[in-house]
């Protein structure tokens, strides 16, 4: 038991120093920067966009079949009153 909470303590304190922020004696341009910033604004769209995609065309589908069921059954019930 001890080795285990040594072991995810030490995973804990790895993973912290990583993430940790550090000197980096670097320069982004602004050429770069935009690049980034467009690239991970396309990448969030995207994402957004399949996700409606995923779950808007199966509700669409739904919608139009239970409306065609709808009108199937007016279109029965008025043959028969007729």
């Amino acid at each position: 038991m001890a080795e285990t909470a040594a072991i995810i303590l030490a995973a804990g304190i790895a993973a912290m120093l990583t993430v940790a922020p550090q000197l980096a004696h670097a320069y982004i341009g602004p050429g770069a920067g935009i690049t980034a910033i467009g690239t991970v604004i396309a990448l969030l769209g995207a994402v957004l966009l399949a996700i409606v995609g995923f779950i808007w065309y199966p509700v669409k589908r739904l919608k139009a079949k239970l409306r065609d069921k709808k009108q199937a059954k007016k279109e029965g019930q008025g043959a028969g009153s007729a």
